[in-house]
């Protein structure tokens, strides 16, 4: 009987958008690939990628990457045209696509990107199904972490 070994290679973030975190509850998280031109991938392996402000929307049945930042390089985008902000498709399942078309129609839910990472060669993209967060929510949240590093200090002597 063959086993075959399992390659546990670390996936390389390239970009994690931290404001997601501290202004939604993020309650599933989803892994999605992105349709890509040439000129933007060379462009996110050099880092100038901005996922912060960027939101998901559904249009027709599918799903759109919109108002995320590609910053063009000069040596690969001089000939071309670049549109640093325009509507990335995502790759997904349609039951997924229907799962969270469904969701995001109810009240308070929406669908934040969270992070950028390479899966092998593959640029992929994390995004969460999210509810927000009230200023009740975020100060009770950082009541919390401070109460965690002063019982953390204590601790410690």
């Amino acid at each position: 009987m063959l086993h075959k070994k399992k390659s546990h290679k670390k996936l390389s973030k390239i970009v994690i958008n931290k404001k997601a975190y501290h202004n939604y509850f993020i309650e599933k998280i989803f892994q999605s690939g992105l349709v890509l031109e040439g000129w933007e991938v060379k462009s996110i392996r050099s880092g100038q990628v901005n996922i912060s402000e960027s939101y998901i929307i559904s249009h027709l049945n599918e799903l759109y990457l919109c108002n995320s930042f590609i910053q063009p390089l000069n040596m690969s985008s001089s000939h071309i045209l670049c549109n640093p902000m325009r509507k990335r498709k995502l790759l997904l399942h349609k039951d997924e696509i229907n799962f969270l078309s469904l969701k995001k129609k109810k009240i308070g839910y929406t669908i934040v990107s969270l992070s950028l990472f390479w899966k092998k060669s593959w640029c992929k993209l994390e995004f969460g199904l999210a509810k927000g967060k009230t200023v009740h929510d975020k100060r009770i949240i950082l009541k919390k972490k401070e109460w965690e590093k002063e019982k953390f200090k204590i601790l410690k002597k």
